[in-house]
């Protein structure tokens, strides 16, 4: 999945402690999500449509995916 992310406004989850090792995810248009590397901005993201995400979630938060 293809998205302009020109405008993307990237964060860091307030539990990433200010590190560098983090990911950044951005609220795209249409649901989508994007998620990148915060150490290669530049290395491209991916982008996940809106049930992905939310099955990504729910996988952190029911302990299925185990994020460290």
């Amino acid at each position: 999945m293809s998205a302009d992310l020109s405008d993307a406004q990237w964060f860091k989850s307030s539990h990433s402690g200010g590190g560098a090792d983090c990911v950044e995810v951005a609220h795209l248009d249409a649901g989508r999500v994007g998620v990148r590397d915060s150490k290669n901005v530049a290395g491209g993201a991916l982008v996940f449509g809106p049930s992905e995400w939310a099955t990504f979630l729910d996988g952190i938060k029911g302990d299925v995916i185990d994020p460290s």
